[in-house]
């Protein structure tokens, strides 16, 4: 079935039945609505939820495309309902901070975020970076589907494109789509510094030298998983894939 809805231009829109579905969780009502009022002018479906407890429920029954979601949260925190929606199901997240804490950011993405905000933010960016996730989720979908023979192996490190995924000294890792992509694109030039520009633009689709310090978080939380003398840090330029010597 379509609905309508009107745009905050006035124009009306239709709503079609592959529409993306967006759950916004976070208990501020100003700042829930104006996301969700953004969103639905981008041509969004948008669900919101204002505790821990509701937003399983919803994200549970409602099955959304990505969810936008607040740490500070009554009932639990958005860490936990992170941890609760991805073991139901994997669904992008984009985590909400009111603190400018790099602790904050590592464990939102250690239990399954795929990026974060801190506010105050922008609407404008919020909802590019909604659109740049969900263009991650049809990219790695479309990778699946015609996968890329074969496993890169460079050392202990293997990179499975094919079912997207990465064993380290033949134990399996567990990457948030995100982690993988960015450990691909290092991995596709070895060796080779990338800045942080160049990895926001390939990874995220995002051109804003703003987003580097979410770069430097995924590198963090990447480093953790697989090793962080894999990676190497050119102080004011970006990263390398280090490789072993032939």
């Amino acid at each position: 079935m379509e609905q309508t809805h009107t745009s905050q231009s006035g124009a009306a829109t239709t709503t079609q039945g592959a529409q993306r579905r967006v759950l916004v969780v976070e208990d501020d009502p100003t700042i829930v609505d104006a996301i969700a009022a953004r969103l639905r002018a981008e041509g969004f479906l948008v669900q919101t939820a204002t505790d821990g407890p509701a937003a399983v429920d919803t994200a549970e029954a409602w099955q959304p495309d990505l969810m936008i979601l607040d740490i500070m949260l009554p009932g639990f925190d958005g860490l936990e309902v992170c941890r609760r929606v991805q073991a139901q199901r994997p669904v992008p997240v984009l985590m909400l901070t009111a603190r400018d804490d790099e602790t904050d950011m590592l464990v939102g993405l250690g239990v399954g975020a795929d990026d974060y905000m801190t506010k105050p933010f922008s609407m404008r960016e919020l909802a590019a970076r909604v659109h740049v996730l969900l263009r991650r989720v049809e990219r790695a979908a479309l990778a699946a589907a015609t996968p890329r023979s074969g496993i890169l192996r460079l050392g202990e490190l293997e990179i499975d494109h094919a079912q997207r995924r990465v064993r380290v000294k033949a134990e399996d890792v567990h990457l948030t789509p995100t982690e993988f992509d960015l450990l691909v694109c290092l991995a596709n030039t070895p060796r080779a510094v990338l800045s942080r520009e160049q990895l926001l633009a390939e990874v995220w689709d995002w051109a804003d030298a703003s987003g580097t310090r979410t770069v430097d978080s995924h590198i963090k939380a990447l480093r953790r998983k697989i090793g962080a003398e894999r990676i190497r840090t050119v102080h004011g330029v970006g990263y390398a894939l280090e490789t072993p010597n032939p």
